[in-house]
């Protein structure tokens, strides 16, 4: 009985996974870089035209991002797409990183059926955030310890 189980489960996923590349199912299922980066040199919160909010923290040496990492509270696209996003921007110079585009993240993911597009647009909105905090108070570091996060 169990393995009737099993072959409906696989056939179920099967179906549900059809309109994604194996690199978009491979992400969603086994994302990296999920977590927080304590004393981030840039943090980044989005919120997209869904609902699903992203955040992406960035650690910078010699204006070269060293470590990203991500949470979202969206579905398995939006996961794999902020997965995605923190593997391509490790050992992008930050500025160079603000271009960065949703088509990118596309690109990287082998592309997304166009109802989930919008994924790709909030990993790359939330990590233009996190740069640009970055960039905001690299000169100045002693304003971070007066920044107000949510």
């Amino acid at each position: 009985m169990s393995s009737e189980w099993e072959k409906a489960l696989e056939e179920i996923q099967r179906e549900l996974w059809a309109d994604y590349s194996e690199t978009v199912i491979d992400h969603a299922q086994n994302p990296r870089n999920v977590g927080t980066i304590p004393d981030a040199d840039g943090f980044g919160r989005f919120t997209g035209p869904c609902g699903d909010t992203m955040e992406i923290w960035l650690k910078v040496r010699d204006g070269v991002i060293s470590e990203a990492r991500f949470w979202t509270d969206g579905c398995g696209t939006t996961i794999a797409a902020g997965s995605m996003i923190t593997e391509m921007v490790k050992g992008e110079n930050a500025a160079r990183a603000l271009r960065i585009s949703q088509q990118n993240v596309l690109d990287a993911l082998g592309g997304l059926p166009e109802d989930s597009e919008h994924c790709a647009l909030l990993a790359a909105n939330t990590l233009k955030e996190a740069v640009k905090d970055y960039m905001a108070f690299k000169k100045e570091p002693w304003k971070r310890a007066y920044r107000k996060r949510e």
